[in-house]
């Protein structure tokens, strides 16, 4: 049964508390509703992950959310659990006493939005655990993961049809802010959703702009450049775990708010420095490509990316 776009817009404003929907959106949660599989492109900032949140507190089951980064996920719950909504992750950060207590949640109802990582679905004991739980649609964040044409790949991406399979027929929804045609062709081949319902919205973004600058004496490039935006919410991407450390130090010495991000980290101190960029204890967050992709803060104002 599709829920009247009246009962969706109720929820809009009470629990998330936007008046209206964005361009797009109110389709796209129709067909997830109506239980079609659903492919989403869409620009970074336009709420993609709304189209998702908000058909799971009207359906039925928990909703499986198929999610890349650590960081992103725990984005995505506090925000959810901020706004009331009972949602969890489940990724190697936690302990086996957290997991279990997490999977009671799921089996007494008091939880409608899991986000796991792929490797996590695909544990044997995971497997089983989800053929008991009724599922009421899977969501696969940050989709461009799924095709060895993306700029992520991710082999345990392959994978997801062949495990959900096991778990049980459930319609998908796939979504990403990146993806070409030729990409657009393999995460639905992959998925075996061909004739998924296609949302596809204008990428233009009128606001942002690239420069591209020759490193002549980076260090004071980035010193003098950060000074410029002082007191701004940037991130600044390096190649290694080393090189984020080593330039964290260097922006600290120098005046700069700076918070360190990388897999490298334990996950607490992980969590400790995006909770700081997320409440702007920190101005800056310096990581790997283990940070960023999803995080939803609006007034992110630079990237710099320290090495091509």
């Amino acid at each position: 049964m599709v829920v009247p776009s009246v009962a969706l817009e109720k929820k809009l404003r009470s629990v998330f508390g936007y008046q209206r929907f964005r361009e797009g959106q109110e389709e796209i949660m129709r067909s997830i509703m109506a239980g079609h599989d659903t492919f989403v492109i869409m620009p970074t900032g336009r709420g993609k992950s709304l189209c998702y949140q908000l058909p799971a507190l009207e359906k039925k089951g928990v909703v499986l959310i198929i999610s890349p980064l650590i960081a992103l996920m725990k984005n995505q719950v506090d925000q959810l659990n901020a706004c009331g909504v009972s949602a969890h992750f489940l990724n190697s950060s936690l302990r086996k006493k957290e997991e279990t207590v997490i999977k009671e949640k799921l089996c007494q109802g008091k939880a409608k939005l899991l986000y796991i990582a792929p490797e996590s679905l695909a544990k044997p004991a995971n497997i089983e655990f989800f053929r008991h739980l009724h599922i009421a649609f899977v969501a696969i964040d940050e989709a461009h993961c799924i095709s060895e044409w993306g700029h992520d790949f991710r082999p345990e991406y392959r994978r997801i049809r062949e495990v959900l399979n096991l778990i049980a027929p459930t319609s998908i929804v796939a979504l990403t802010a990146t993806a070409t045609p030729q990409v657009q062709l393999d995460i639905q081949h992959n998925l075996k959703i061909k004739d998924a319902h296609v949302f596809k919205s204008s990428f233009n973004r009128a606001n942002l702009y690239y420069e591209v600058v020759g490193r002549h004496a980076p260090l004071r490039q980035l010193i003098e450049y950060l000074r410029k935006y002082r007191g701004q919410s940037g991130i600044v991407y390096c190649l290694t775990r080393k090189k984020v450390e080593e330039i964290c130090n260097f922006l600290r010495m120098n005046g700069i708010r700076a918070a360190p991000y990388h897999a490298g980290m334990k996950s607490a101190l992980r969590a400790q420095s995006q909770d700081a960029f997320l409440n702007e204890e920190v101005d800056v967050i310096v990581a790997t490509v283990a940070f960023g992709m999803g995080i939803n803060k609006p007034d992110v104002r630079f990237v710099i990316h320290y090495h091509l």
